[in-house]
């Protein structure tokens, strides 16, 4: 399913730079300065669609698959202590993308997953990214070191699919794809609020490869992605660029964190705004006015 009529679909591939060759199924077009738009787990850049085609009047918009996910491809097998699908090799691929489409500067966005990966982004490049905005997360250190009973219920998924290869593989492809997604989706208190072409389109990415990736992707959480964030806070090495933080007033995020700006100061140098926004975890699906709304504040200013 094609994100959006005016925008171009393509696979760009990217070499091996020391995280395994990918193929990136990337759309972009519009008009302005460049946005780059990361989706999460475990979904594909569809997940935008509701506010594309407000987007592309003010911006250039850079939608991508992470790898291993939706239609694009990563390497078989996470390479040592799961590098390969650490979020730093997910961020050096759209960085080459950027540069590939003649962007050296721009903005990105993420969501879940794909707001991990732009943290990262703002860590390793900071003379390219110029703004930036996360969508429904606490920072990945921040989490593995607040570990309780509530985070460990609420994150089931990110205990499981970290497990050794290929137990959680095995038992997730097990099930029917529609079936996991349901129950994947659905959120207390939200239930599955996903049009159905969106949600069919979901289902249909859920295969063995996208399963594989996603767990190398949970793997390197814990491992490799939390020693270059400990790395990282130690040497005082923050994100230097503004940062909009947005999370739905019924997800987890805003529940396990009363002081969810406070909590993102600590990673950051310079301002932090945002809000909590009406919906669960997906709100750029579930309340896609108030995303357009914040993007077009944080960004055009």
């Amino acid at each position: 399913m094609k994100l959006h009529p005016k925008l171009k679909s393509e696979f760009i591939n990217v070499p091996d730079r020391g995280f395994g060759k990918s193929k990136i199924y990337t759309s972009h077009g519009g008009n302005g300065p460049p946005l780059l738009l990361i989706h999460g787990n475990p979904m594909c850049q569809l997940t935008w669609h509701k506010i594309i085609p407000d987007l592309i009047k003010n911006f250039y918009i850079v939608a991508v698959d992470i790898r291993g996910y939706g239609d694009s491809e990563g390497p078989k097998g996470g390479g040592e202590n799961h590098i390969n699908y650490s979020f730093r090799a997910m961020g050096d691929d759209f960085k080459f993308i950027m540069e590939k489409l003649g962007f050296d500067k721009f903005y990105v966005a993420g969501h879940d997953r794909g707001a991990r990966v732009t943290h990262r982004l703002c860590l390793d490049y900071k003379n390219n990214i110029t703004k930036a905005a996360v969508i429904d997360i606490l920072p990945n250190r921040h989490l593995w070191r607040n570990v309780n009973k509530d985070w460990s219920m609420a994150y089931w998924h990110w205990v499981f699919m970290l497990q050794p290869y290929d137990f959680p593989e095995k038992l997730m492809s097990s099930v029917s794809p529609s079936y996991f997604m349901k129950k994947k989706l659905s959120k207390p208190g939200v239930g599955l609020d996903f049009c159905k072409k969106t949600f069919k389109e979901y289902v249909r990415c859920f295969n063995w490869k996208t399963i594989c990736a996603s767990c190398e992707d949970y793997r390197a959480s814990p491992t490799c992605d939390l020693d270059m964030e400990n790395k990282d806070f130690e040497n005082n090495n923050h994100v230097d660029c503004p940062l909009l933080v947005l999370w739905g007033k019924k997800s987890h995020t805003e529940v396990s964190d009363g002081n969810v700006l406070e909590t993102w100061r600590k990673y950051c140098t310079n301002k932090v705004v945002g809000s909590s926004i009406n919906g669960g975890h997906y709100i750029q699906e579930e309340n896609p006015k108030e995303i357009i709304k914040w993007f077009e504040h944080f960004f055009r200013r």
